[in-house]
């Protein structure tokens, strides 16, 4: 049957895809809207899983936080390219699939996907913007936290990198806080305390320290002992508590809360783009 130019711009105005995909779509579902969604669906599946060994490593870092700072959602969404990124209608629905997160408390990307928006999962969202944009795009991480104490944000200009850093009590400045959000994003760390950080990395800091000394000529019972001073200088650079806090490096991030009587961190989370997947 004959279609009219008028309908493949009707169904590009639904959908937003590209005016031959129209066409073809409803040339095959014989003019019927309705099924012409579902074939443009069904190529943006097939898109989706051609384009499966892509790199998405651009994208979005976004968060959203309750007003009495106790519960946060922290999101990833991945594309191939910063125009992508940039896109107002790509950011629009990043936003909505973080308040789907945030608001039916979710806290990975599996579960986020079965999640229903607008009559849709998530799931199904995503293959209308692979079909639509024409790139690979996935959510990759979903993070929630809930705490007793305080939460605060940090988002890094360009949403390529947030923080969501957890005070162990009420913290009254929030100034403050996002200091030391800022120190998380900026300085790395593995943990908050030495606690925290894995045993085995321990030990492997201490094997090599070890190895460069006795390199050096120094004996055993020596190398033993300047090794485990190595490690220190290891837990002051990696464990957040105890790093030099940047914007004054006199003092560490635990002197510097405790100067100010705020409460220690507790956790903390950190995402950023293509590092976690």
């Amino acid at each position: 049957m004959s279609i009219s130019a008028a309908d493949v711009k009707k169904l590009r105005d639904m959908t937003g895809a590209g005016m031959m995909d129209c066409k073809k779509a409803l040339s095959e579902a014989d003019g019927d809207f309705d099924r012409a969604v579902e074939i443009l669906r069904k190529k943006g599946q097939k898109v989706s899983e051609k384009r499966s060994d892509r790199e998405a490593n651009q994208g979005l870092i976004l968060s959203r936080i309750n007003d009495d700072k106790t519960k946060a959602s922290l999101l990833e969404i991945n594309c191939e390219t910063d125009f992508v990124a940039r896109n107002q209608e790509f950011q629009d629905d990043a936003e909505s699939f973080l308040n789907a997160a945030f608001e039916n408390d979710i806290d990975n990307a599996d579960d986020l996907l079965k999640i229903e928006l607008d009559g849709l999962t998530i799931e199904k969202h995503l293959e209308e913007m692979v079909g639509k944009i024409g790139e690979k795009i996935e959510i990759n991480n979903v993070i929630l936290a809930t705490t007793e104490g305080t939460l605060i944000s940090y988002i890094h200009p360009g949403n390529q990198l947030g923080v969501l850093a957890e005070f162990d009590g009420d913290l009254t400045d929030e100034e403050i806080g996002k200091d030391v959000a800022m120190q998380v994003a900026a300085m790395k760390p593995l943990s908050v305390t030495r606690d925290g950080v894995d045993s085995s990395l321990v030990e492997k800091e201490l094997e090599i320290a070890k190895e460069q000394l006795l390199n050096e000529g120094k004996p055993e019972h020596i190398a033993e002992q300047a090794a485990k001073g190595k490690l220190r200088r290891f837990y002051e650079e990696r464990v957040l508590l105890e790093q030099k806090f940047v914007k004054d490096n006199s003092v560490s991030v635990q002197q510097y809360l405790e100067q100010n009587d705020a409460p220690l961190v507790k956790s903390f989370h950190r995402l950023q783009l293509g590092e976690n997947d």
